[in-house]
């Protein structure tokens, strides 16, 4: 599933404690299994901004030479309009597309 047309919430909501935990029966497990996917998201969507963000960087420039790139400043808009990525890993949680797996302690 790609970010950018993922259906999740921009705004807060409330969540259905019981819907959250039903597939690992902890509240807490959950949580960590979804903030794990939040960063993998987060570390997605800020190396696809850089990446699109450095085709305009100019590298030899002086101050005097900076000034505003309308096409950087279009990009960034259009990144801080997207979901954060807690919402987006609460969604993908909520509609079964995130793996896991539990390792058991091998004594």
């Amino acid at each position: 599933m790609s970010v950018k047309d993922t259906k999740a919430e921009v705004n807060t909501i409330t969540y259905d404690k019981d819907k959250i935990e039903e597939k690992v029966g902890s509240i807490y497990e959950a949580i960590v299994i979804m903030g794990k996917r939040a960063e993998q998201i987060n570390a997605e969507i800020r190396s696809e901004l850089h990446s699109k963000l450095d085709e305009f960087a100019v590298h030899n420039s002086t101050l005097e030479e900076v000034f505003e790139n309308r096409e950087q400043i279009e990009i960034s808009k259009h990144y801080e309009k997207l979901p954060k990525p807690t919402s987006i890993a609460i969604k993908e949680w909520l509609d079964d597309e995130i793996y896991f797996r539990k390792t058991e302690d091998r004594n």
